[in-house]
């Protein structure tokens, strides 16, 4: 069958699924892979289960005579390329999020502050890889498909993609075919699989260089970012050109086509910030973030918004109104403690942001929870012993370090340097042990920030504290 005939089947059965062990009724089962499983194996379970067809790519678990069965050369390139076939039948505005940090954080912000116009589709969660791109994508809501379900269109689109490799962004964007394009920042992240920081910035440039070759397409760019900006260079673009739509902090002397500036107002440790369009009245707006470097998303919530108008009260009122989840971002108070959960991922450029902003944050007791920053190849000794230095001057007085790079980090630094004496540090192996002095010895009257990759399984921590 061609992608043209899948495409057919889909609209028929335009609910996809690729986990067997829930499969709505009438859905279409894609059989993927994995390194550990065969998706084919459970085909027929899917199908008994009430899936309408399986997409499979292993012949011997077809049923001769059972059209329920699509047999194609690879259940995931079929996945990918029915994503990209049906994208272009939608005829919206299509806006694709990239980035080191924060780029699921301002994929939400853009969605609550689009959503005041449109009926806006955007990913769910961090499904941002070569899998959640393609699933994120065929639940779009075309024309044809709200018409023949009873349902209305979406608007717009919000996809967010993720990289942590080359190629991958040039992967997911060539799937995606935006029209419009945020990369969030650029950071030290991911280094193991990037190779290294310019690594990191023509990953990330890879949607730059998708939108500056597609007719009409235009970048969103914070210009206050030096990288950003040079990025831009490189490629031979500029700000203020007609393929920029420019947002920026208010001590950034503005391009031509700059639509709004900001700055941070306070931060305590909520963040208040004020925005204006050049030579427009201030809006004033306090969110439910935590950190003055969530400027930057919440500004870019902003530029967005405008450049598709929306009403400013409308941008302000979505963006104060955003409550974060996941992890990110979080100020959270307990019976004991009040806790700054920022537990969903770390990386050497976020960790220190994070510090930063918790330095500046007045508590008489202060308190540090970090988890391992994963993926950082030959640079993850040195990061940790940059981030455990900077956490030595934040004003906390408990630090405790989970996972071995930083266990290796506080002896490097031991061995060098005295530890101040009233900061009392303590390593653990992993967040069990933690669990474990939680229960023995819990923290009480704390500001605690809590800051580590996924892996580092922080996220269980708040419920204890």
């Amino acid at each position: 069958m061609t992608i043209e005939d899948i495409y057919q089947v889909f609209l028929a059965h335009p609910e996809v699924n690729t986990d067997s062990r829930n499969c709505p009724a009438g859905s279409m089962f894609f059989a993927l892979k994995g390194v550990s499983f065969d998706g084919n194996r459970f085909a027929a379970k899917a199908l008994e289960d009430g899936a309408a067809v399986a997409v499979v790519d292993d012949a011997g678990v077809v049923v001769e005579g059972d059209s329920r069965y699509i047999l194609v050369d690879d259940v995931l390139a079929t996945l990918q390329q029915l994503a990209a076939y049906h994208r272009r039948q939608f005829h919206g505005p299509v806006l694709q999020v990239t980035g080191t940090n924060g780029k699921t954080t301002t994929k939400e912000l853009l969605a609550a502050v689009l959503a005041k116009k449109f009926r806006v589709h955007y990913t769910q969660g961090n499904l941002n890889n070569h899998i959640g791109v393609p699933l994120t994508l065929l639940r779009l809501r075309t024309e044809e498909v709200a018409a023949r379900y009873g349902s209305e269109p979406h608007e717009i689109a919000v996809i967010e993609t993720g990289a942590n490799h080359p190629d991958e962004i040039a992967f997911l964007t060539a799937i995606a075919d935006p029209d419009y394009g945020l990369v969030t920042n650029v950071g030290r992240a991911h280094l193991e699989g990037f190779g290294s920081f310019e690594g990191v910035k023509r990953t990330k440039g890879e949607l730059y260089d998708y939108l500056l070759q597609k007719e009409g397409a235009r970048l969103f760019v914070n210009e206050s970012n030096d990288d950003l900006r040079g990025m831009l260079t490189e490629r031979g673009a500029e700000l203020g050109g007609g393929r920029c739509i420019g947002y920026a902090h208010s001590d950034t002397a503005p391009s031509a086509t700059c639509i709004c500036q900001g700055e941070v107002l306070s931060c305590s440790p909520l963040l208040t910030f004020g925005w204006a369009v050049p030579g427009g009245e201030p809006h004033r707006v306090d969110t439910r973030l935590i950190g003055a470097y969530n400027v930057d998303n919440v500004l870019a919530a902003v530029a967005v918004g405008l450049h598709f108008g929306v009403r400013p009260d409308d941008i302000s009122d979505a963006i104060s109104s955003y409550q974060p989840s996941l992890g990110r971002s979080e100020l959270r108070r307990t019976a004991d403690n009040e806790l700054i959960v920022d537990a969903y991922n770390a990386n050497l450029t976020s960790m220190q942001a994070a510090l930063e902003n918790f330095r500046l944050l007045d508590a008489e007791q202060k308190m540090l929870i970090l988890g391992d920053m994963k993926e950082l190849g030959d640079a993850s000794a040195k990061a940790h012993e940059q981030v455990l230095t900077t956490a030595l001057q934040s004003g906390a007085r408990r630090i405790w370090l989970v996972g071995r790079e930083f266990r290796k980090a506080q002896e490097a630094l031991s061995s060098r340097q005295r530890i101040p004496e009233d900061c009392r540090v303590r390593t653990f192996d992993d967040v069990e042990a933690v669990k474990t002095a939680i229960a023995e010895d819990g923290p009480t009257g704390q500001l605690i920030l809590i800051k580590g990759s996924n892996s580092t399984r922080l996220h269980q921590l708040p419920s204890l504290l």
